[in-house]
Order: C-alpha cells, then sequence, then structure tokens
C-alpha cells in the first residue's frame, strides 16, 4: 500500500506532480509559453507623474481650478445672457442665421478661405435653415454652462460642451476668444475629479457615481436575508 503525498506546485505555470512514486510534469512547456504570450499582449499601464496627479486630481489643486471655473463660467453666463436677451437669438434666429451665412460666404475665397472643411459648409447650411430653435439653444446652452461652471456642478461634462461650442465657433472661421476658451475648458476637462471640489461636485459625484463607480445612492447596503431554520 503506497501513502498519498500532497501536489507540490513550483514557482510559474508548471506543476510538479508527485503520485505513487511517480513524478509527472503538467502542463510544463505549454503552460509556460501561454503565460509569456499573455504577459507579453497585456496592457502596460504607465505611472502618472506626480504634479500631473496632483494637479489633477488633488483636493489642494482645487483653488486653482475655482479661479479658471469662475472665470470661465462668467464669461459664458455674460455671453449667453446677452443672446437670452436678444429677439435676434430668442425669437426668429435672425443673429444665427446672420452668422452662418458669413461663414458660409468666407468659405468661398479661392485662396484662403476661413472655412476650410465641405462637411462644415453643409452642416452650417443645416444650421441656417434650423436657425431658429438652434438660436435658442445656443443661448440657453450658454447660459446654463456659464451657471454650472460657476457652481462646480458636474463641472468637466459642461466644459466639454463649451469646448464644443468653441470648436463650432472656430470651425466657422471665428476666433476671437475661442483658442484661450478652449485652452481653460480642456484643462477642467481633464481636472473633473478636483475642478469642482470646492462647491457642489464634491457632494454630488460621490453621490451619483460615475459610469464606471456606483456612487453612493445607487449602492445601498442590501437589507438582511431572513434565516429560515
Amino acid at each position: 500500500m503506497t501513502a498519498d503525498r500532497p501536489m507540490t506546485v513550483v514557482p510559474g505555470p508548471g506543476k510538479l506532480e508527485v503520485a505513487n512514486g511517480s513524478v509527472l510534469f503538467g502542463e510544463g512547456k505549454e503552460a509556460r509559453r501561454a503565460m509569456a504570450t499573455k504577459a507579453a499582449s497585456a496592457p502596460v499601464y504607465i505611472e502618472e507623474p506626480p504634479v500631473s496627479k496632483w494637479l489633477f486630481g488633488s483636493s489642494k489643486a482645487a483653488w486653482i481650478w475655482l479661479v479658471v471655473r469662475l472665470w470661465l463660467g462668467y464669461e459664458w453666463l455674460h455671453a449667453g445672457w446677452e443672446k437670452v436677451q436678444s429677439p435676434a437669438w430668442m425669437e426668429n434666429g435672425k443673429a444665427l442665421k446672420g452668422f452662418a451665412a458669413g461663414a458660409i460666404a468666407s468659405s468661398k475665397d479661392p485662396e484662403h478661405p476661413q472655412v476650410a472643411y465641405g462637411w462644415w459648409v453643409s452642416f452650417l447650411n443645416w444650421v441656417s435653415d434650423n436657425a431658429v430653435w438652434m438660436a435658442k439653444l445656443v443661448a440657453v446652452g450658454e447660459v446654463i454652462i456659464g451657471i454650472a461652471l460657476i457652481l462646480g456642478l458636474f463641472t468637466g461634462i459642461f466644459a466639454f460642451l463649451g469646448v464644443v461650442l468653441n470648436f463650432s465657433f472656430v470651425f466657422s472661421g471665428s476666433a476671437g476668444v475661442n483658442p484661450l476658451f478652449i485652452i481653460l475648458g480642456l484643462l477642467l476637462v481633464l481636472a473633473w475629479r478636483n475642478a469642482g471640489w470646492i462647491w457642489l461636485d464634491r457632494f454630488v459625484l460621490p453621490k451619483l457615481g460615475t459610469p464606471w463607480y456606483r456612487g453612493e445612492l445607487f449602492d445601498q447596503p442590501r437589507g438582511r436575508e431572513p434565516q429560515i431554520n
């Protein structure tokens, strides 16, 4: 009668089995080759620099983004409020239609057109045809973006929407303050975790969570299951 001896595991994927006095190597070369292939194809995560981690993730850097938020938010709110009070934006969309017409006309310059993309010209034609409601959307949207940035509510989302509006103006041949707004807006998008720490995001984000992290409102502890004797 032979005594059964326990299985011994050696480092790595290969297994050394001892049974009935015989030594067996299980999946040695094949397993090691498979593990090596898997390791080679695995993604490599590059460590974030300490300065970047502090600037875009630390609550101590929130004061920097507070200044950016308040200034950019005020600019959006001021621009949008002027549009909301203008009949050319809120009644007949004449202002937006004129803006689109000017951009379309500038695209016809044979040497240096300010609007260089044909697909954007097609989009501007569509905007001109729907200027009545699009003008209201732009005006109210600018006001909402400004208020959200000032309050620090969903800062990353509304900063991104502001950048989209800025790019739409740039594509239409209007520079002005848009390049600066784009730079500051993109920085706020990168700092979405701490940009709104000083105000509403500090309380709203932990409650609602993110698409990849369930918030407190959606992660309530389950009640105890009834015990069956």
